[in-house]
C-alpha cells in the first residue's frame, strides 16, 4: 500500500509537466511567417521557463538555435546548438523516474529525447553557422560527427529512417571542400542510396545537378533555400473498449514482460467498464504559399531542387512510434482507472464510511482525466524543407536573385544576395528562409 502511495505521490509531482502548446506554437510561427526571426526567437527566451522544463531544455536550444540561424546570427546561433549536442549525448542514459512517469501520468514526464532526424540536423546547422562564419574546418568536424551518427544509425535500425540522405549529401561536400575525397565519394553514395530508399516515405528524388567542364575556372555557389513551416502536433483522445485496450497495453513490441498481471485481470474482468479513453499526438498542418523558387543571375534563371522534406521525415517519425506511444497510453489508463478503484476501497476501509471511499475514487479519477494528455513536443521551428541549387559562375562580384513562386509559378516574394564575393576555383554557401 505505501508503495502505491508512494508512486501515486510521484504521479502528482509529475503532473505538472508541459510543453508549448499548440496556441503557442502558432504564435511564433505567425512572427515567423513575417520573417521576423529575431523576434521570434525573443518570444522563446520570454517564455522558457513556463513552457519548457528543465527535462525540455534541449528542445529550447533546438527551437530557439534554428531560429537565430535564420535571422543570420551564426554565433548565438551555434552556441545553442552545442548546448543541445551535450544534452543531447548526455540524456541516452536510461532515466528510471521518467520511465516510470510516463507509465503513470503522461509522457511528457519523461524527457525529451530526440528523434534521430534532429539529431542528425544538429549538426547539419552548426556546420552552416561554422561556414557562415568562414571556419570551412569546424565545419568539416561537424560533417564527419553527422556521418558517424548516421553509421551507427544504420548498424542499429535496419528498417524506416536510419539514414538521412540530405545530411548526406550536404557532408560530401563539405568533405570535398576540404579535399577528402574519398570521404566525399562515401558519404555522396550512401545519399544516393538513402534517397533511392527512403524518397518514397519523404516524398524526395536524388539531386539532380549538371557540373560543368571548366567548373574549376569558375565558383561554385550552394544556395539552400529554408521554406515552409513544419506541421504542428495536438493532443487528439480516442473512446477504445477495454478488450482493445487489452491488446495495446500488452504489446511486445514495448516490453519483454508484458503488462503488469494486476491490469490484465482487471482489464479481462471488464473493472474498467465499456470503454477507456487514450491520447496520442496528431499532425495539424500549416499552410504555407510558396511552392518552389529560382534563382536569377543577371538575365538567368536557375530552378532549385528540394533535397529535404523535415516535415515528411518527422511523419515517418510518428508513425514508427506510434505503436509504443498507444501501449503507453492504453497501460495508463489501466493503472489508473486501477488507482482509483483501490482508493475507494481503502478510503472506505480507512473511514469505515462507503461516501468517502467514493469521494477518493472521484479525485483520482478526476486527477487521470487533467493529466491524460499526448506527448506534443517537437522541434517545430524547423522549416517543412529545403530546396537547393548548384550553380557555376565566373569570378568577380555578382548580385544573386532568389526568387519564391506560388504553386501557380507567379512570384510572391525574393531575396537578393548583394555583392557575393566569387573566387576562382571556391565554393560560397549561402542559405535564406522564407516561412510564409
Amino acid at each position: 500500500m505505501k508503495a502505491r502511495i508512494g508512486l501515486l505521490g510521484l504521479a502528482l509531482v509529475c503532473s505538472a509537466c508541459a510543453a508549448p502548446s499548440l496556441r503557442y506554437k502558432t504564435e511564433v510561427s505567425q512572427l515567423m511567417s513575417g520573417g521576423q526571426f529575431q523576434e521570434a526567437a525573443e518570444q522563446l527566451q520570454k517564455k522558457k521557463k513556463k513552457l519548457y522544463n528543465r527535462g525540455d531544455s534541449v528542445l529550447f536550444y533546438l527551437d530557439k538555435g534554428v531560429l537565430l540561424h535564420d535571422a543570420q546570427d551564426p554565433a548565438a546561433s551555434d552556441e545553442l546548438l552545442a548546448q543541445a549536442q551535450q544534452e543531447i549525448d548526455a540524456r541516452y542514459a536510461t532515466s528510471v523516474s521518467g520511465a516510470l512517469g510516463s507509465l503513470l501520468v503522461n509522457d511528457l514526464t519523461a524527457p525529451y529525447y530526440t528523434p534521430a532526424y534532429e539529431q542528425a540536423l544538429t549538426y547539419y546547422y552548426r556546420a552552416q553557422n561554422f561556414l557562415q562564419r568562414g571556419d570551412l574546418s569546424s565545419a568539416a568536424v561537424e560533417a564527419r560527427k553527422a556521418v558517424f551518427f548516421l553509421d551507427h544509425l544504420r548498424a542499429d535500425k535496419k528498417k524506416g529512417y536510419n539514414d538521412d540522405p540530405f545530411v548526406q549529401y550536404f557532408a560530401s561536400l563539405i568533405f570535398e571542400s576540404v579535399g577528402q575525397r574519398s570521404d566525399a565519394r562515401i558519404a555522396r553514395q550512401r545519399a544516393l542510396n538513402a534517397y533511392k530508399r527512403l524518397g518514397g516515405s519523404l516524398k524526395l528524388e536524388a539531386p539532380q545537378f549538371t557540373v560543368p567542364m571548366d567548373a574549376n575556372e569558375r565558383c561554385e555557389v550552394l544556395i539552400f533555400h529554408y521554406n515552409g513551416l513544419m506541421p504542428l502536433k495536438r493532443t487528439q483522445t480516442w473512446q477504445v473498449a477495454w478488450s482493445d485496450a487489452l491488446l495495446l497495453a500488452s504489446d511486445p513490441r514495448e516490453t519483454q514482460q508484458g503488462v503488469a498481471p494486476e491490469v490484465q485481470n482487471a482489464l479481462t474482468a471488464g473493472l474498467l467498464g465499456s470503454a477507456v479513453t487514450i491520447s496520442y499526438p496528431e499532425w495539424v498542418e500549416q499552410p504555407f504559399r510558396v511552392a518552389f523558387s529560382t534563382v536569377q543571375v543577371g538575365l538567368v534563371q536557375y530552378p532549385t531542387q528540394k533535397v529535404a522534406d523535415f516535415a515528411a521525415a518527422a511523419k515517418l517519425d510518428l508513425e514508427e512510434k506510434m505503436p509504443g506511444i498507444l501501449f503507453r497510453t492504453a497501460t495508463r489508463a489501466v493503472t489508473k482507472r486501477i488507482a482509483a478503484v483501490q482508493s475507494r476501497h481503502a478510503a472506505s476501509a480507512a473511514a469505515d464510511d462507503d461516501t468517502w471511499g467514493y469521494l477518493a475514487e472521484m479525485l483520482v479519477s478526476v486527477w487521470g482525466a487533467a493529466t491524460e494528455t499526448a506527448d506534443t513536443r517537437q522541434w517545430f521551428t524547423l522549416p517543412a524543407e529545403v530546396r537547393m541549387t548548384r550553380l557555376f559562375l565566373p569570378p568577380g562580384e555578382q548580385d544573386i536573385k532568389l526568387l519564391f513562386r506560388d504553386g501557380y509559378g507567379n512570384i510572391i516574394g525574393e531575396h537578393l544576395f548583394e555583392k557575393v564575393q566569387l573566387k576562382k576555383g571556391s565554393r560560397v554557401f549561402l542559405h535564406y528562409r522564407t516561412a510564409f
